[in-house]
């Protein structure tokens, strides 16, 4: 199925990729994406990033203590 680039600037690119790559349009698009795949297949997710936040926080124990609202109020300047 043909693809249509209707945006210049998108055009503009993929003319400007072709041209410093040597390949054609299409061949630039190609690899572009080929490699933009690549790459957003390579990030980690979201859990994954956040392991270690995690487990710096599970680390430390529960104090089994209720959370002071007026303590936390001051804190921030609440009346």
């Amino acid at each position: 199925m043909p693809l249509n680039i209707r945006s210049e600037e998108v055009n503009r690119l993929a003319e400007k990729v072709a041209a410093l790559a040597r390949v054609s349009k299409t061949e630039a698009v190609r690899i572009a994406l080929t490699r933009e795949v690549e790459r957003l297949e390579a990030k980690p997710s979201l859990l994954e990033r956040m392991r270690p936040a995690r487990a710096r926080i599970a680390s430390h124990p529960d104090t089994g203590l209720d959370a002071d609202k007026a303590f936390f109020d001051e804190l921030n300047g609440e009346p």
